[in-house]
């Protein structure tokens, strides 16, 4: 998508951190992708991905009301100020469409993606999306004061790289502006191994774009209770009690949401937390 077309608040929000970014392009041939569950529900009935295939294109928190992370994108909200924070005030009176969506630059280059921590499966841009993204690190919620954007973003992966981050932190955000459209925009969608067979991988047909199969997590109840005090003894109680003959996947985590909630989500977020931070194979 060439950023001649973009929408002015689009255009005003790159150009105004393009403003606060110095130092060495990024590498062409890093990616921005964007972590998510694709099996979660909306509005309690058709999943994440379903919803996708019938859209087309991405949405942001403001336009669906779902987030992995904190659910703030309202006027007067955290999204909505830090946005207005790091843009410049370029969004404030857009319509919510208009916003960027989120994802991370995967300078690691993981096959996982650039931000596990939101999701086991992950769209990957092409290459050609690098000119209308903005990154920041740290995340927008910690209000950093470092950006940058394809031109001059090279510095922000100095920083993470020198930064003791845990595993679940240990990236550089990424916001893209503009739509992102499926057919046009995705390099692939990456999924779980967890997820063939399932209606994920029915909808994922439906995108328009390749689909593709990372490594996968898979967490051991055995491995999962040696670690008590990175999210809680209580959410550790709770992953051993949805897994199924000792395990736990994306696949088995997201049926667990999906059970009416049983479950409060809050919790099963901190229980994925184990799972992508303890359960990632090593190759991921």
């Amino acid at each position: 998508m060439n950023t001649d077309v973009l929408r002015a608040p689009q255009a005003q929000a790159l150009r105004h951190v393009a403003a606060l970014s110095s130092g060495p392009a990024l590498d062409a041939e890093l990616r921005v992708t964007l972590n998510f569950h694709p099996d979660r529900r909306v509005r309690g009935r058709r999943t994440v991905l379903e919803a996708l295939a019938e859209d087309g294109v991405y949405r942001s928190q403001f336009v669906t009301g779902t987030s992995n992370g904190g659910l703030t994108a309202h006027p007067g909200g955290d999204r909505w100020r830090w946005e207005s924070r790091i843009f410049g005030g370029a969004y404030d009176e857009a319509p919510a469409h208009e916003r960027p969506v989120y994802g991370a630059l995967n300078f690691r280059r993981k096959p996982i993606g650039g931000a596990p921590r939101f999701g086991s499966a992950h769209f990957r841009l092409r290459t050609e999306a690098q000119a209308r993204t903005t990154f920041c690190y740290p995340d927008s919620f910690l209000e950093p004061s470092d950006f940058g954007v394809a031109g001059a973003g090279a510095r922000l992966i100095v920083l993470a790289e020198a930064d003791a981050q845990d595993a679940l932190d240990d990236y550089i955000e990424a916001q893209v502006h503009g739509p992102v459209r499926f057919d046009r925009d995705v390099e692939a969608l990456v999924l779980d191994p967890s997820h063939r067979g399932t209606e994920v991988e029915a909808a994922a047909g439906r995108l328009g774009c390749p689909v593709e199969w990372h490594p996968g997590f898979r967490l051991a109840v055995e491995e999962l209770r040696r670690h008590p005090d990175y999210r809680g003894r209580e959410f550790v109680e709770l992953g051993a009690e949805i897994a199924v003959d000792g395990w736990l996947d994306p696949r088995i985590l997201g049926e667990a949401a999906g059970e009416g909630g049983l479950h409060d989500s809050q919790a099963l977020k901190r229980v994925w937390h184990y799972l992508a931070r303890f359960g990632a194979g090593s190759e991921a």
